[in-house]
């Protein structure tokens, strides 16, 4: 028993119908792990690449850095340093929250450089026609370059969505109770892991193939010159 909820391991089907519901509890949490990951990962990428676009290398060069070092170490190192060593200066979180910020903080080295390669996609013009307009560079990079550069990199960012939700059973490791680790748990008590096991791999194939449908779809939609701005 997990959760409250028993399983019947007298039949695979009986079994397979027996653990679903639990499994289902595990799904939500991966689903919420990869919706915070994504969202952190897609706006400290945004803040790094406009940092390593700036003009002044004491901005750039330090925002370079940071990208490099997130990008070429471990994300179960930094998930490790987040949860073990952050607790000794006074800094506690919740396991769930811990391994959403370790995923959002790998991947948003990521980010920045689909974001990079969205921004510099942008002509030269546009940011001249903004400054004859007297904008100002903030402005000019929230209303003029980052509308345009968005559905340039909407299947690029697709991608590391995916990879995200992927990556969630790494949380498993600091007892976060995502999909896979709910899977380990009932083998461990029922000596079954197959059924568990290929049940968590059909359940992720099935959210793989929704977020690409729903990635795809966007991608038709949005309007190719840049979001309109009311």
């Amino acid at each position: 028993m997990l959760f409250g909820i028993e399983w019947d391991t007298s039949s695979n089907w009986l079994f397979a119908s027996s653990i679903l519901p639990i499994l289902f509890k595990g799904l939500v949490v991966t689903i919420q792990a990869t919706v915070l990951g994504f969202f952190v990962a897609a706006v400290l990428g945004l803040v790094l690449a406009a940092l390593k676009s700036s003009r002044l290398r004491i901005i750039s060069w330090p925002a370079r850095l940071i990208t490099e070092f997130i990008r070429d170490t471990p994300l179960l190192v930094q998930l490790f340093f987040l949860y073990y060593v952050l607790p000794e200066y006074g800094i506690v979180l919740p396991a769930f929250l811990t391994g959403a910020l370790a995923l959002g903080i790998q991947y948003s080295a990521y980010t920045s450089e689909v974001y990079r390669a969205g921004i510099e996609s942008i002509t030269r013009g546009q940011t001249e026609a903004a400054c004859a307009l007297d904008l100002s560079p903030l402005r000019t990079f929230c209303v003029i370059i980052v509308p345009q550069a968005i559905p340039r990199i909407i299947p690029a960012l697709g991608n590391y969505l995916v990879s995200i939700m992927k990556d969630v059973p790494v949380l498993s490791v600091v007892s976060v109770l995502e999909m896979l680790n709910v899977a380990k748990i009932i083998g461990d008590r029922t000596f079954n892991y197959l059924i568990p096991l290929s049940m968590v791999g059909g359940l992720y194939l099935i959210l793989t193939l929704v977020a690409s449908a729903a990635i795809r779809h966007l991608d038709q939609r949005l309007p190719k010159q840049g979001i309109p701005l009311k």
